[in-house]
């Protein structure tokens, strides 16, 4: 069943307004580029090695975005959820191949815009240009906080920063993915999980 889009699109606005307001004719050209989308669990909408041609707003599910080691092992990069944006970010602003894979953990329903839509929107709005680098740059913070708990933090340290920070994704997410996203093996995760209580 497709979304509302009068009802994705409140969404989409709501949350760009928190980043960057838009004027109402920026706003009417930013929600024209949206497209709905979705998707079953467990589909795969970039691979690695491709360039990513989407950025998503997540209405519905839960996505990750992983890497394969040269072992087959992965690793979790980064989960995502309603409401926000979705996709290999880098990817898709510097159409370059892509190193990672993005996938639904669960179904997922979606609007989606191309790099070619939104690029020409950012071109020729400045206020939509800003709010997307402003959305990068809390991206950016986010992905830098989570570098330093990865080098500097104990598997344990990472668990309760995981469940401060997002309590509600233990109920989202596969353990498994949980474990990998944080470093931890899944053993040490389940002994967490039975013994920390944030």
């Amino acid at each position: 069943m497709q979304p509302d889009m009068s009802v994705a699109l409140a969404h989409l606005q709501t949350f760009t307004r928190q980043i960057h307001p838009l004027s109402e004719a920026e706003w009417d050209d930013f929600a024209s580029i949206w497209q709905p989308l979705e998707a079953r669990r467990k589909v795969i909408l970039t691979n690695e090695g491709e360039t990513e041609k989407y950025i998503y707003f997540v209405l519905e599910g839960v996505q990750r975005a992983y890497a394969v080691g040269e072992d087959g092992r992965e690793a979790t990069l980064v989960f995502t959820y309603p409401f926000s944006f979705s996709g290999v970010a880098d990817s898709f602003l510097l159409q370059q191949p892509s190193r990672y894979f993005f996938e639904t953990l669960t179904p997922s329903v979606f609007l989606r815009a191309t790099f070619r839509q939104l690029d020409n929107l950012m071109l020729e709005h400045h206020a939509i240009e800003r709010m997307i680098r402003l959305a990068l740059g809390q991206a950016l913070a986010g992905v830098l906080a989570r570098q330093i708990e990865l080098q500097s933090f104990s598997a344990e340290q990472r668990f309760r920063a995981l469940l401060t920070r997002s309590p509600h994704i233990l109920h989202l997410v596969p353990h498994k993915y949980l474990a990998s996203y944080l470093g931890i093996d899944a053993t040490n995760f389940s002994k967490f999980l039975g013994s920390i209580r944030i």
